[in-house]
């Protein structure tokens, strides 16, 4: 510590770089996260739209609850993509 007009100052420590890589860019997320949240997103929906074609059977809606049952399942997990 040193005097400084008769206050006493701790010297700082010095500043250093943020944890970024060289040339101040973040990680971008890989192409495997990406995919695994497009996953997840396609679930969440899938969950969706089933719950809510049990919904609508309950309702004795029974056209639209078996649409949106068969939609679900097509959109969840193991369904069918439109791109291959």
């Amino acid at each position: 510590m040193r005097q400084l007009i008769g206050v006493w100052v701790r010297p700082r420590a010095p500043i250093t770089p943020a944890r970024h890589p060289p040339g101040g860019r973040r990680r971008r997320a890989g192409p495997n996260e990406g995919a695994m949240m497009l996953s997840l997103l396609l679930w969440i929906l899938a969950v969706i739209l089933v719950v809510a074609g049990v919904v609508s059977l309950l309702r004795r809606r029974i056209l639209w609850g078996v649409v949106l049952i068969v939609v679900g399942l097509l959109v969840g997990p193991g369904g069918v993509s439109i791109f291959t």
